[in-house]
């Protein structure tokens, strides 16, 4: 059966989202988000993740999550699985919550503004669709992790990360100042907001450099089977394509520099014997 190919690797970090079976609510009131929060910390703890951002919806999620340890899979298998089982027992319900596999974004975490861009798109979320008045600050949506950004280190969730993003937003430190300049930044992003920027979160398969964009592109070519598919696997196979054809026309160049080398060579030494003779 086709599937999406994932690769996984020490200090990766992605952009998750998932959606409920046939789009339907995967939360359906409060306890249920206090669940998911409280399972998400415990799949922390098993696998070491740092959380950038978190955002839920209805029938939605989404995670900027760090992987240091390379295991993105197994921590996605238990979080999903347990949160289902849960769900389920609490509702008194069976079956399948999430709608197939969840969707990964890998993102560069050079430092460079992509993770910049990813966790603003999650924190932004609500207020795209329309869960805020024009009036309302970002901060009134309690199910996302803006509002954590916003606590002091004490009070916030203890496996969120704030330093990685606060830096890229130029904020140097996680202090009351450091907080006021984020909330400002981020209205003003909101007030301002460009989506053109977004469409890659959204229909990408990565959001980095071209560098980071090729070194994908090789793991993916040395480790895809005939099993997989996904928009990185197409861009793998056609980036081989490229350098095969590459390597074919330096080799035929490289082989007409010889032969034009040999030709002007013959031609040269017939010249000179020729003048030798004449002589």
């Amino acid at each position: 059966m086709a599937r999406k190919l994932r690769i996984q690797y020490e200090g990766a970090i992605y952009h998750v989202m998932n959606r409920g079976d046939h789009r339907e609510d995967i939360f359906r009131g409060d306890k249920d988000r206090k669940l998911f929060i409280e399972t998400l910390g415990q799949a922390c703890a098993k696998t070491d993740w740092q959380i950038h951002a978190w955002c839920l919806m209805s029938n939605h999620f989404h995670l900027v999550v760090e992987t240091p340890k390379a295991n993105l899979v197994d921590g996605m298998k238990w979080l999903l699985g347990t949160y289902t089982s849960r769900f389920n027992r609490r509702h008194k319900l069976f079956g399948h919550l999430f709608s197939g596999r969840y969707k990964s974004l890998f993102v560069d975490g050079s430092g460079n503004g992509y993770l910049k861009t990813v966790c603003d798109y999650v924190h932004l979320n609500a207020a795209r669709a329309k869960l805020l008045s024009a009036k309302e600050k970002l901060r009134a949506f309690r199910w996302s992790s803006y509002g954590e950004y916003l606590q002091a280190k004490g009070r916030r969730l203890p496996w969120l990360r704030v330093d990685r993003l606060l830096g890229e937003h130029g904020i140097p430190k996680d202090t009351a100042a450091g907080r006021e300049q984020f909330e400002a930044r981020m209205e003003w992003r909101r007030a301002s907001e460009d989506c053109e920027d977004f469409k890659e979160v959204e229909r990408g398969w990565c959001l980095g450099s071209e560098a980071f964009r090729k070194e994908l592109l090789a793991q993916m070519s040395e480790q895809a089977g005939a099993e997989h598919y996904g928009r990185g696997i197409r861009e793998s196979a056609q980036e081989k394509a490229e350098r095969i054809i590459a390597e074919e026309l330096n080799e035929w160049a490289g082989k007409n520099r010889i032969w034009s080398g040999i030709e002007n060579w013959n031609i040269t030494t017939h010249l000179a014997t020729r003048t030798q003779t004449e002589k």
